[in-house]
């Protein structure tokens, strides 16, 4: 990103060829896009605050915990093609407005699986709402990307993205007031057993925020549904299949290396997340309730969107592949911390760990597609589909069931330095499978 987004002129841009809106009319219909982009990085993050406290409402082992976080993402591998075949027959705006609606479907659901309480149903509702948002991601990306001017599409998914990590940073305060601070376990300090009563109470301290959320997606999915958006255009046609079958995805070193990479970093990343709150609250690193430590995650969130703004400046000047590396390095060195130090210097190195895994994943991503020519749809096909790694969290869960939270970490430790060795020797581009691209 070459510097501050200008509204005003983003705003003024054309629409897509064969789009139907006025330059007034896109602006407006990127700022409705952004909210849906704000929406799923709040909703995603939610399930932070909300993982500790259903592992105390049903006395859950870590394994258990982190099985809800697998189920999440194990949506993103499941309902990602059917996704794309739904846009395909009924088309991006009513694909969003259904997006919305299961979204909203599962939030009520949540609701009802806090009345009962049901750990199974809360699993199943989960999904649901994951399954809403992956419909989403895959309508919206490359909507936004389309519907202006080309030479605007950076800036235009720099925008918005800028307000999914804002959603992010404002999830945790949102869950810890409303979830954790009105809970016995989320205000209780140490791993205090709660008694059944305590637990069915808790329970329904989910009521309301899935209530609010709930409200908000329909409202918004009425707004979009009567909203005029701008037509996509002919930017979206494929190459031609006659063309794409001289060429192999197998060839390109950076892609297939790129896809293991991803899993890697989003195992790393949701793991890190996903524990933070239990990490924080035991005695011997900050002795924090769990509403507290919810209020850190914050910091957590808001070192990724910083470290977003300040990486895309340094990248105008200096190779992705090597500032992925030294964000990788530097990951790698603050998880050997967080699994030795103890007190306050191992809460503030997992803090800092999100702001050195800010550029993975775009980064990540745009180095594995890169030289891909006619077989680039189907490469960043297999990059979201590789979203679906974060079902793998579970592993960290085992392992800290086995050996310890803190022990747990050094799972991370070594995602840090498999992204670390693909941005070293991984990204490079093949110099025969380049030239074939271009022919």
């Amino acid at each position: 990103m070459a510097g501050p987004i200008n509204i005003s002129e983003v705003s003024a841009a054309p629409a897509a060829d064969g789009g139907t809106g006025t330059g007034r009319s896109y602006g407006k219909a990127l700022t409705l896009l952004a909210s849906l982009f704000f929406m799923w990085g709040f909703i995603t993050v939610i399930n932070n605050t909300l993982l500790p406290h259903l592992r105390s409402v049903f006395d859950l082992s870590y394994t258990q915990t982190t099985l809800i976080e697998s189920v999440w993402f194990i949506a993103y591998g499941v309902a990602s093609i059917p996704s794309a075949k739904l846009i395909e027959r009924i088309g991006y705006q009513k694909s969003l407005v259904t997006g919305l609606l299961i979204m909203a479907a599962g939030a009520l659901g949540m609701m009802l699986a806090a009345s009962i309480p049901s750990y199974g149903v809360t699993l199943f509702m989960l999904f649901v709402i994951a399954s809403g948002i992956t419909l989403l991601q895959v309508a919206a990306n490359p909507y936004v990307a389309v519907i202006g001017s080309p030479e605007t599409a950076s800036s235009r998914l720099n925008l918005v993205q800028a307000f999914n990590s804002l959603g992010t940073m404002l999830a945790p305060a949102f869950g810890a007031y409303l979830i954790l601070g009105r809970s016995v376990g989320g205000t209780a300090k140490g791993d205090r057993v709660l008694t059944a009563a305590e637990r069915l109470a808790d329970a329904q301290s989910v009521v309301l925020p899935y209530g609010i959320v709930a409200a908000v997606l329909v409202v918004l999915a009425l707004v979009i549904a009567r909203f005029p958006l701008p037509a996509m255009g002919q930017a979206t046609s494929r190459v031609a299949k006659e063309n794409r079958k001289n060429h192999s995805l197998w060839r390109h070193r950076n892609l297939v290396w790129g896809i293991p990479a991803m899993i890697f970093y989003l195992l790393a990343e949701i793991g890190v997340a996903n524990l933070f709150v239990n990490f924080v609250s035991q005695p011997d690193i900050a002795n924090l309730t769990h509403e507290e430590a919810g209020n850190y995650l914050t910091f957590l969130w808001g070192g990724m969107m910083v470290g977003r703004f300040v990486g895309a400046g340094i990248m105008q000047r200096v190779a992705a592949e090597k500032v992925l590396a030294t964000f990788a390095a530097g990951a790698f060195v603050v998880m050997v911390v967080t699994i030795f130090a103890h007190g306050s210097v191992a809460m503030w190195s997992l803090i800092l760990v999100g702001l050195f895994h800010s550029i993975m994943f775009p980064t990540i991503f745009t180095l594995a597609i890169k030289g891909l020519g006619p077989l680039t749809e189907e490469g960043s096909g297999l990059m979201i589909m590789a979203i679906a790694g974060g079902a793998l969290v579970v592993v960290q869960g085992t392992l800290a069931d086995m050996f310890g939270l803190q022990n747990s970490f050094a799972l991370t430790a070594i995602c840090e330095l498999f992204v670390l060795g693909y941005a070293l020797w991984g990204t490079r581009v093949p110099v025969d499978a380049a030239e074939g691209e271009k022919a």
